[in-house]
Order: structure tokens, then C-alpha cells, then sequence
């Protein structure tokens, strides 16, 4: 009997089993650090994110669209009247009451190209220099833990919409969500390509001195690292009259995406293959293109306006 309960009191394995306890206790804790780690850092990113956007809202208060608003236009003409819904994002202002806005001119063509619709054709001719307006969009990943976006791939437009720049940019962080049913973005398409720091300066010898238009675009500013003067800047997604034209109530922020559906009768963005940036931009300077002369009349109003108030 003493040999039996000698054999089963002699376990080999016990010393195994407690080495196997202590990893699993020192992996679990690694694991709890790890959330605890990156629970706080996910705070501490929201409560950036929060800042930025309400540092960008301050920084937007002075010019907004090339439109100030410090100073309303002095002019009363009937035109002035009409186009005083066309002010900056922070400030947009409506018609006044009792006077209705301005009707959407209906295009004579009776066929007109694929890319506008038989109700609205965009102006071919720049009131200025077309040399000088450009469309951009950029497509973004999620790179690191927290999957902080940064630019992929950005294409620039002229203004009759023929490709400028097309490139596929790496991040200088490990890629962690490519978003592609948003952007487009597969793995093989970062394999190759071009180092942010190098394409970012491509991007901004394209783009200084030169009017960009863009849809919320200070979220392509944001990502490449660059902050362009408000008055060489067309945001489409904050002009009232396109939401009007486009048959929407009130001054929100809009889509490209509805815009373009509404006004040009065309699908963008579609299938699951993700967005095209160079499809984005193109729509986006159609866009601008219909409200050129309206937009560009009431900034030029607002201009001199300001310069009066500073005499």
C-alpha cells in the first residue's frame, strides 16, 4: 500500500502545470495592461480630436470660402439682393424674408454630355484664369492602434477636369484598416508607392497659389499637413445654393455623393470596390462650375465691401 500511494502522490506533470499557470497569469496581465493602455489612449485621442475641431472652427471664423464676414456687402443692388445666401460656412446667410431665391437657370442643350444632366450643365469657361483652379481628393487608411487616418492615395484635377496627379501614397505608419469599401484602397496598392514626406511635396507645388475647390475639404488638408489660404479656397459642401438647387432644405452639410445625384441625375461611388478619388474631384469641380459666376460675383462683393469698412 505505502508503494501505491507513493506512485500516486509523485505527479510529473505538476511542475509543467505550474509553469503554465504562471504564463497564462503573466499573459492575462499583459492583456489587461494592454486595454487599460489603450482604453486611455483612446480617451486621450478623443478629447485631441474634440480640440482640433474646435480649434478648426476658430480658425475658420474670419474667412470661410473665400467670404468674409466681418463686413456684409455694401452694395444693394437686385443682384446683391440675390445672391445674399451665398456667404461663408459659419455665417451663411439666407434670402431675407419674403424674397425668393433665385431659380436655377435650365440649360438650352438638348443633349448634353454624359457627365451633366439634360437640367443643369456646368459653365465650360472660367470667369478667370482656368489655369488656376484645381479639384482635390484624397482616399485615407487607418494606421496603428487606433487607427488614425492618414493619406493613401490623392488626385488632382484641372479645371476641365483632366487628371493632374494620381499617386498612391505609403503612410509613414503600419497600415492597420485600408477601409476599402470607402476608399478604395487594397494592400497591393501600397506595396510600391511613393513615401508621404515625397508626395506631399508633389501636392503642395500643385496646389499653393492656386484656387482649390473640394467637398469637406478640410479633411484633405488635414491629411496632407497643409493649411491653404481661405481665400483661394472653395469648399463645396458648405454653398447653400447647390443644397437649393438640389432640391434640399436648409444649409447642412451635404454629400458628394447627393449633390451629384441630384443636380447631374449621375451615380458616383458606387459598387463595393470603394470611392475614386479621381471620379470625387471631378464631380466636385462640376459642381463649383455651376455656381461659378454667382460664387465668384458675391466674393468679389464681399471684398470690396471690407475694403470699404477698412477706409
Amino acid at each position: 500500500m505505502s508503494d501505491i500511494w507513493i506512485n500516486l502522490s509523485h505527479d510529473e506533470t505538476a511542475p509543467k502545470k505550474a509553469l503554465a499557470g504562471k504564463v497564462n497569469r503573466k499573459k492575462e496581465w499583459l492583456r489587461r495592461k494592454r486595454h487599460n493602455r489603450g482604453a486611455k489612449g483612446y480617451r486621450e485621442g478623443k478629447q485631441k480630436n474634440n480640440q482640433y475641431r474646435q480649434d478648426f472652427r476658430q480658425s475658420q471664423t474670419p474667412l470661410q470660402n473665400g467670404a468674409s464676414i466681418k463686413c456684409p456687402p455694401a452694395s444693394t443692388s437686385t443682384q446683391s439682393k440675390s445672391l445674399s445666401y451665398l456667404a461663408s460656412a459659419h455665417s451663411s446667410s439666407m434670402p431675407p424674408c419674403g424674397e425668393k431665391p433665385k431659380e436655377p437657370l435650365k440649360s438650352s442643350a438638348s443633349s448634353p454630355g454624359s457627365s451633366v444632366s439634360s437640367t443643369c450643365k456646368p459653365i465650360t469657361m472660367s470667369s478667370g484664369n482656368p489655369s488656376k483652379y484645381v479639384a482635390i481628393d484624397c482616399e485615407m487608411v487607418g494606421t496603428g492602434p487606433k487607427s488614425l487616418s492618414e493619406l493613401a492615395r490623392c488626385s488632382i484635377v484641372s479645371y476641365e477636369g483632366d487628371v493632374i496627379y494620381d499617386k498612391f501614397i505609403k503612410p509613414s505608419a503600419r497600415v492597420t484598416d485600408y477601409r476599402t469599401r470607402w476608399s478604395g484602397i487594397r494592400r497591393r496598392d501600397l506595396v510600391n508607392a511613393m513615401p508621404f514626406t515625397k508626395a506631399r511635396m508633389e501636392i503642395l507645388s500643385l496646389i499653393k497659389g492656386k484656387v482649390v475647390v473640394g467637398h469637406a475639404i478640410h479633411n484633405d488638408f488635414k491629411v496632407i499637413g497643409y493649411c491653404h489660404p481661405p481665400e483661394l479656397t472653395r469648399d463645396t459642401s458648405r454653398i447653400p445654393l447647390l443644397n437649393q438647387m438640389a432640391g434640399i432644405e436648409g444649409n447642412k452639410c451635404t454629400s458628394l455623393k447627393t449633390l451629384t445625384k441630384a443636380i447631374f441625375n449621375r451615380d458616383i461611388q458606387t459598387g463595393n470596390k470603394g470611392h475614386s478619388s479621381v471620379e470625387d474631384a471631378r464631380a466636385t469641380m462640376e459642381l463649383y462650375k455651376v455656381v461659378e459666376h454667382e460664387w465668384e460675383t458675391q466674393l468679389a462683393a464681399n471684398s470690396t465691401a471690407m475694403l470699404g469698412c477698412k477706409k
